[in-house]
């Protein structure tokens, strides 16, 4: 019998503003269709979601707005920084989200792109209602209250 192999630990690149902007109700793991280049660029860690969002396009769902690098080895093959990216989900779960979407008001944020234990590039997409001003105040709030309380235990 086969071990398995073992990767060495692959970069996550976050979204960290999506926690702090959405209520996320849920997650949904997707592939994603990536060029050779995009990919390397992605294991080097070169890669932004700061400003991205996935939605419908041609009733498929795709990736819009994400920066992915380019490569500089793969010299004049490489790809454009910011097109669009078709995701790889099932026709039931896709239809889900898009209904979720348009019934609901619901967003689908991208929260992290990582390689799983085969290697492939996957999007972790969080099902979510945007934030009111009001409460991302209130988080704020309750983050210095933490950070204030952690400081004065640390004193005793």
């Amino acid at each position: 019998m086969a071990k398995k192999q073992v990767i060495a630990s692959q970069p996550e690149i976050r979204n960290r503003r999506a926690r702090f902007d959405y209520f996320i109700d849920e997650t949904v793991e997707a592939g994603i269709m990536l060029l050779g280049s995009e990919v390397k660029a992605l294991r080097s860690g070169r890669a932004s979601l700061s400003r991205a969002f996935a939605g419908p396009k041609n009733g498929e769902l795709y990736l819009q707005n994400c920066n992915i690098e380019e490569y500089t080895q793969a010299n004049r093959f490489s790809h454009e920084p910011r097109r669009p990216r078709k995701l790889l989900v099932h026709r039931r779960e896709r239809d889900r989200l898009l209904g979720s979407m348009q019934r609901d008001g619901y967003t689908l944020v991208p929260m992290k792109i990582y390689f799983n234990d085969r290697g492939l590039a996957k999007l972790q997409l969080g099902l979510g209602k945007g934030k009111k001003k009001y409460d991302k105040r209130q988080v704020q709030k309750e983050r210095d209250w933490n950070r204030q309380k952690s400081r004065l235990l640390r004193e005793q």
